[in-house]
């Protein structure tokens, strides 16, 4: 399977660079996982009236932190900018990263984040150097890490979001619900949602479940091969509780409808499944790697949310395989004619 077949052309000004004003305010497209029926639009507004009444709606309750850390290489001058994209270790305090200008960064080096007389200040010493540049890094012990992080940090927008990150960014590139840090991107299907959509789903009856996978380089790495089958995903953190696997595997018994909030959901219940070799997920925690295109076999997933994607996207590949490439392509194509906002802070789409 080739790349390039997941390609389709998107005009720049449909690339969404900000939020709606209110978050909900957003514009829906349903789509029929068979390619059956007419494309329908209609806004997000609705959503809470479009599911069915036995539902479990699960989401991703990762929560994003300021990962973009601007400092400077230790006797040298300029700036460098450091994304940290996951956390190896505790203690020591080690994080996998990207570095830019990384060529000349080498394993040794000591990096300074901020500084002493602002109250906020890291040193960190590169360890060691992945195969596509990604650099390991070890921070020194600080009083609150965290803290200073918060301090220090931008929020990580997407490259395709043409300009600095803003205070407002602080909230709105954030879910209502996340609870759980460590994300270095939304994962944005969740943005639309309010506290009043949640409640209008709460008086529905309509029950809800959450797990944690915290976005990292796994879903937003670029795919540098040319055949889809070639590619391998870096693997990302997650959490699945014994609660909401019991909560989840009840409503796959009873032959209710499981509907994933935002690819990063179903990649975290597709892989729970396989854990468990069965219909039902898995509780535990660790490293999520599964990269799903067309020809996964989904054993948990009925329904998917999801915003509009990057073109040849590990992303798109996972809707397309949910949703045929095909029939997902065709609703590209209509969302492009029909000027739909692409992206992170962009329209979104149900896949039923």
């Amino acid at each position: 399977m080739k790349v390039s077949d997941f390609h389709f052309d998107l005009p720049q000004g449909l690339i969404a660079q900000r939020p709606l004003d209110e978050r909900s305010a957003s514009r829906l497209l349903r789509v029929r996982r068979d390619g059956t029926g007419p494309l329908e639009g209609c806004n997000f507004l609705d959503f809470p009236d479009i599911l069915r009444a036995d539902d479990l709606v699960v989401f991703n309750n990762s929560r994003v932190f300021p990962a973009r850390l601007f400092g400077r290489r230790e006797g040298h001058g300029g700036q460098i900018e450091v994304l940290l994209t996951k956390r190896k270790s505790v203690e020591p305090n080690e994080w996998e990263c990207l570095v830019r200008p990384g060529r000349k960064v080498g394993i040794g080096e000591r990096l300074v984040f901020g500084d002493a007389a602002i109250g906020a200040q890291l040193w960190a010493e590169v360890v060691s150097r992945g195969e596509f540049g990604e650099r390991g890094i070890r921070f020194e012990p600080s009083t609150d890490f965290f803290a200073a992080v918060e301090r220090l940090g931008h929020v990580p927008l997407p490259p395709y979001i043409a300009r600095e990150d803003e205070e407002g960014d602080r909230d709105r590139y954030q879910t209502v619900y996340a609870s759980a840090r460590g994300s270095v991107a939304a994962p944005t299907a969740g943005l639309h949602f309010t506290p009043e959509i949640l409640a209008r789903l709460a008086e529905r009856g309509i029950e809800t479940a959450h797990v944690t996978l915290h976005v990292g380089l796994g879903t937003f790495q670029p795919v540098r091969v040319e055949t889809v089958e070639e590619h391998r995903l870096h693997g990302e953190q997650y959490e699945i509780s014994e609660e909401m696997a019991a909560k989840i595997n009840g409503a796959l018994a009873a032959g209710r409808r499981i509907v994933a909030v935002g690819t990063t959901t179903v990649r975290t219940l597709e892989f729970a499944a396989l854990q468990s070799r069965a219909k039902r997920v898995e509780a535990g925690s660790g490293e999520a790697n599964l990269f799903i295109y067309p020809g996964f076999d989904f054993r948990v997933v009925g329904a998917v949310l999801t915003n509009f994607h990057l073109p040849e996207s590990t992303l798109l590949m996972m809707v397309c395989a949910f949703g045929g490439r095909k029939n997902i392509l065709r609703a590209y194509q209509h969302a492009v004619e029909n000027r739909y906002r692409f992206y992170s802070y962009g329209d979104c789409m149900l896949v039923e």
